[in-house]
């Protein structure tokens, strides 16, 4: 059985400042633990740091039966890597690096075939075994065949980027949870997955010995899965004993005690500074007042030594200005529109101020019909127009901009681009504290956290005075506060909203939702359905 301890950790960004400290847990053998905390609190910096990818300023970390990580990035790989790769990156150190000799003697066999490089081959092979390699592949048979629906000998060398985010994510979390690491560490492992996918994640997570640390920001899942809560908020961590569902009334509980606490420590303080100012006047004038002088002096500095209690962490609030404009009465006209190898033909109007959500299992097509709408190239025939007035905002999901890597927040506010003008240094940092990211105006894009990255595009789409948002999965990486307030922007907006989301909280918000079936047929249903199954396909 496995389990991981957590000692009075911390942690310093390379500009100096604190990330948190004293935190302090254990995650054991069949709980779920899961890491809570508002966007850029410092939660996947913690989950590196237990995965052994970064080292604390202080604490240490203790893991007992292997260790498994699942990173953020599961879901949004766009690159050259394979599936292979993928499960590789997934598996322990060892059999990565066993891996790679094997593939650099198989490449250097192809074009040697001397005895030195087939001995170091025949070792290569050995190594392979040794580090539990054919036993691996055998578990990403099963791996391939449960998350694709093919086996591995088939899926190996398929190209990542042409899974979906969803697909991409039940292949590491089948691997994860059916491999022989007793301890995993799951960042946002619900993310890209539609509801069946978290349906069966919520299943699983609540039938397994492991010890599972996870952060996710989904409360449905949290609620049904979690046994403990870890609360990453104040500049350090404190443990809730007890589910989800009792979480927001235990923190509610805690501040207040901390709150009394913190009014008695301030009220003793100025007793002892108040006890210290009359002493010293009478130990001016009488010398046997000044023993007395000295020992509360000395009491009151012992007593700021030790400090006070800490103050209630400042709620965030985020107040996006999605202002949007008056457009044509029909927004969107799609006729005999048929996405190419992806959805049959179907025909749909969508009209100004309508809220549409997009239901449908993962790889149905719907990111497709989002970005074809924003005008990128999508294979299609039949029409998809856009009414007077309309101008489209797209929201992507996986955060995929490389046009923003390498620059700060306020150089990409001032620069603008073809959808929105450039603003001052003042207007951005204005801009940005509206959505709690002030303190990294001149952070990298690509060093900000999933949420702050989300939170970025949400104010370019305010900026660029879309009509029509096309939101795909935009809760995603929000935390609580931050997705509430993009619903209440959200419904004060003057437009049109198509949203595609597995958020089941979030889609109560709309008023229609259209449905891609996993038979190909899309058609518009009165509530909203999660229990679509894969798309039917030839893969």
């Amino acid at each position: 059985m496995g389990f991981l301890d957590a000692s009075a950790l911390a942690y310093r960004l390379p500009d100096g400042r604190e990330l948190f400290r004293d935190v302090t847990f254990r995650v054991s053998a069949g709980s779920v633990v899961s890491v809570v905390g508002a966007n850029g609190v410092g939660k996947t910096t913690l989950l590196r740091i237990l995965g052994g990818e970064l080292s604390p300023m202080e604490g240490g970390v203790r893991v007992e039966g292997g260790l498994a990580v699942m990173p953020q990035f599961v879901g949004s790989v766009r690159d050259d890597r394979t599936v292979r790769d993928l499960l590789l990156a997934a598996a322990p150190m060892a059999l990565q690096k066993a891996a790679a000799e094997l593939d650099d003697v198989e490449l250097a066999l192809m074009e040697d075939d001397s005895e030195p490089v087939q001995m170091r081959y025949a070792e290569a092979l050995a190594s392979w075994g040794e580090a539990g390699g054919y036993a691996a592949e055998v578990l990403w048979d099963t791996v391939t065949v449960a998350a694709l629906g093919v086996p591995y000998d088939r899926a190996k060398y398929r190209g990542v980027k042409t899974l979906s985010g969803g697909e991409q994510k039940r292949l590491v979390l089948e691997a994860l949870l059916r491999g022989p690491e007793q301890v995993l560490l799951l960042d946002e492992p619900d993310n890209y997955l539609d509801v069946p996918g978290k349906r069966w994640l919520e299943e699983r997570l609540a039938e397994t010995l492991k010890a599972v640390l996870l952060v996710s920001h989904d409360r449905e899942l949290l609620s049904v899965a979690a046994t403990h809560v870890v609360t990453v908020e104040g500049g350090s961590a404190w443990v809730h004993p007890g589910g989800f569902d009792t979480w927001h009334e235990a923190r509610e509980a805690r501040w207040e005690r901390i709150a009394e606490q913190r009014t008695r420590w301030d009220e003793k303080h100025e007793q002892l500074r108040q006890l210290v100012i009359t002493l010293r006047q009478q130990a001016s004038y009488n010398d046997g007042m000044a023993s007395r002088y000295q020992a509360a002096q000395t009491r009151l500095r012992k007593f700021e030594e030790a400090g006070p209690p800490p103050l209630p962490p400042k709620q965030e609030r985020l107040k996006p200005r999605l202002r949007g404009g008056r457009t044509g009465v029909r927004a969107i006209t799609c006729e005999n529109l048929e996405l190419t190898g992806l959805m049959k033909p179907f025909d749909l109007e969508i009209f100004f101020a309508d809220r549409v959500c997009v239901l449908g299992s993962n790889g149905s097509g719907k990111s497709h019909f989002l970005r074809l709408l924003a005008g990128d190239t999508v294979e299609h025939t039949g029409v998809a127009r856009l009414g007077a007035r309309v101008v489209p905002g797209l929201f992507a999901q996986t955060h995929e901009h490389p046009e923003w890597v390498g620059r700060t927040l306020v150089d990409i506010l001032w620069h603008g681009d073809d959808t929105r003008p450039g603003i001052d240094r003042d207007q951005a940092i204005g801009a940005l504290s509206r959505y709690g990211l002030a303190a990294q105006n001149d952070q990298r894009f690509e060093t900000l956290s999933g949420g702050q990255q989300a939170r970025l595009q949400v104010l370019l789409l305010e900026l660029s005075g879309a009509t029509l948002l096309l939101l795909d999965e935009p809760t995603d990486n929000l935390d609580l506060n931050s997705a509430e307030a993009l619903q209440a922007a959200l419904a004060q907006f003057t437009g049109t909203v198509v949203a595609v989301t597995h958020d089941r909280w979030f889609a109560r918000s709309f008023d229609r939702f259209v449905l891609f079936r996993s038979d190909g047929e899309v058609s518009e249903v009165d509530v909203p359905v999660w229990d679509e199954e894969r798309v039917r396909r030839a893969r």
